[in-house]
């Protein structure tokens, strides 16, 4: 019931309900009668018999110890039966498809009265519609999942088909020909990278990180080596009913005795008698998607190097999930093959050749993450503004305490030099072809990715510092926190870690230093 229809109160009226079999408090200008709740209160009933509390404006008191969406639970609203006579409520908790009004929490191209050399109007349109969609219908299933475990709903998944999302989040090409972008927002021809970055940050603002892994994390990583490397055939049988959510796909290179050594992977595919097929032996780890993937795009040592096979699930695959720091819904899995059989025509790219394969797909991997990782550490600074306004210490709010602001300057500082960084490589991702993004940007990707996940780790701490002991705690103020810092590891390792991505970029620099160069 909205509160002008509820009984317009007094504050002197309210003051006179303030004993243990009649109490109502005011927050924000609501009135909520806890004479029944006040046994169920989970923090006591001494809490609500404070004097500044029972028949008191309790606003302040509250939003110290609750978030906002505590008030929105049906049970709690129920509690609510009146409005302060001549008050309207302010505050508001996160409003769906809008833009946040706290500093920094949101890009500055995004932010009113900056500009950017880089988003046309059709982006911020774009931008709009992403941002609604996934707040409508991803967000809610992304903590749900978080709670029980299982993977993404199809419901999501079938409602990004209709949008085209899945396409989309491959990036430009010609899989979107043909195609109606988010209800012809956008023209398949039109679409860039800046599409791209945008789907990728909303995605990464509204998701957890292993509900965000798993709504087909697998298939942005595993599907580009078919659309890039597949022969025809077994592009127009595989690729769209991937793309449409109706198969799923993971990208499967890591093994328990190799991860950034590529070359060093210990499973093998031999050639059957008649050479019609693949025999593949061996297992791969921490694959994302696995659980529940249909195909697998499979990195195996062969007679003439190092080649990569798309394997359909079947007889001899064989997939177990592996319990990690975040959820179940990433479906992160150990996979076996046995004798597994598939045809030579199952190949991607040369025989031998898996190397420049799985090097083309790093950058746009690494890129993807790079993207997320920006716009996350976005969402703990608002998080840590938001809580060292309202939280009190010493009769103060806590962003008076010096080392608490120079802890968010850090963060901030963070946050607008990645995202800087991250833009202009996307500029030069727009402006050069496939061939010289692999050559003049596989260094830049790797030193971003690299400086990344390195800054999010630092403002991960610094926010678990900020918030005590909430920060470690799985509910209630800090859970983004301890989520953020319990999963953060994740990005500085996957698509290669922080060390081994830092000396690509010096050696991608070494190769191109001029012979003459002297001091």
């Amino acid at each position: 019931m909205a509160s002008n229809e509820l009984r317009q109160l007094s504050r002197d009226e309210v003051a006179k309900h303030n004993t243990d079999d009649d109490l109502w408090i005011i927050i924000d200008a609501k009135v909520y009668n806890l004479s029944k709740f006040k046994g169920l209160h989970p923090g006591g009933i001494s809490v609500l018999l404070d004097p500044e509390v029972a028949g008191q404006d309790a606003t302040e008191a509250f939003f110290g110890l609750h978030r906002y969406e505590v008030l929105e639970k049906p049970q709690y609203q129920r509690l609510q039966i009146g409005a302060i006579e001549g008050e309207k409520s302010i505050i508001h908790g996160r409003i769906v498809g809008e833009l946040s009004q706290v500093p920094y929490a949101e890009p500055t191209w995004l932010t009113t009265g900056y500009h950017s050399p880089y988003y046309s109007e059709g982006h911020r349109k774009f931008q709009v519609a992403v941002r609604k969609f996934f707040d409508e219908v991803v967000h809610p299933d992304a903590l749900a999942r978080e709670e029980d475990g299982k993977r993404p709903s199809q419901s999501v998944i079938d409602r990004m088909t209709g949008l085209n999302m899945h396409a989309m989040r491959m990036g430009p090409g010609k899989h979107l020909q043909g195609r109606v972008l988010m209800n012809g927002l956008v023209k398949p021809e039109e679409f860039n990278y800046f599409h791209e970055l945008i789907i990728t940050q909303e995605f990464a603002r509204s998701s957890l990180r292993g509900y965000g892994d798993g709504l087909l994390g697998g298939k942005v990583i595993g599907l580009p080596p078919v659309l890039n490397f597949g022969s025809d055939e077994l592009k127009a049988r595989v690729v769209p009913e991937v793309l449409e959510g109706k198969k799923f796909i993971c990208l499967a290179i890591s093994e328990a005795q190799a991860g950034s050594d590529v070359m060093g992977l210990q499973t093998t595919a031999t050639k059957s008698e008649d050479g019609r097929e693949w025999i593949i032996n061996g297992s791969k780890k921490w694959i994302t998607n696995g659980t529940f993937a249909d195909y697998f795009t499979v990195g195996c040592k062969t007679d003439d190097g190092f080649t990569v096979i798309l394997v359909e699930r079947g007889p001899g695959v064989e997939t177990k999930q592996i319990k990690t720091s975040y959820s179940t819904t990433a479906g992160t899995a150990y996979i076996t093959f046995d004798n597994v059989r598939v045809p030579v025509g199952n190949t991607l790219g040369e025989e031998g050749g898996g190397i420049f394969v799985i090097l083309s797909n790093f950058n746009h991997e690494r890129w993807v993450m790079c993207c997320a990782s920006a716009r996350s550490q976005r969402g703990i600074i608002e998080e840590c503004l938001k809580w060292s306004t309202q939280r009190k210490v010493f009769g103060k709010p806590l962003h008076s305490q010096a080392v608490i602001r120079a802890k968010i300057a850090g963060m901030i500082s963070r946050a607008e030099s990645v995202q800087n960084w991250l833009e202009n490589i996307t500029y030069q991702m727009c402006n050069m072809s496939y061939k010289q993004q692999a050559s003049k940007l596989a260094g830049q990707i790797a030193f971003l990715k690299s400086y990344s996940t390195s800054c999010a780790q630092d403002t991960a701490r610094d926010a678990v510092q900020v918030f005590g002991g909430r920060g470690i705690t799985k509910t209630g103020m800090g859970k983004f926190i301890e989520h953020y810092h319990r999963t953060i590891p994740f990005d500085a390792l996957l698509g290669g870690a922080e060390d081994v991505l830092a000396d690509l970029g010096v050696r991608q620099a070494l190769r191109a230093m001029p012979k003459d160069a002297r001091l």
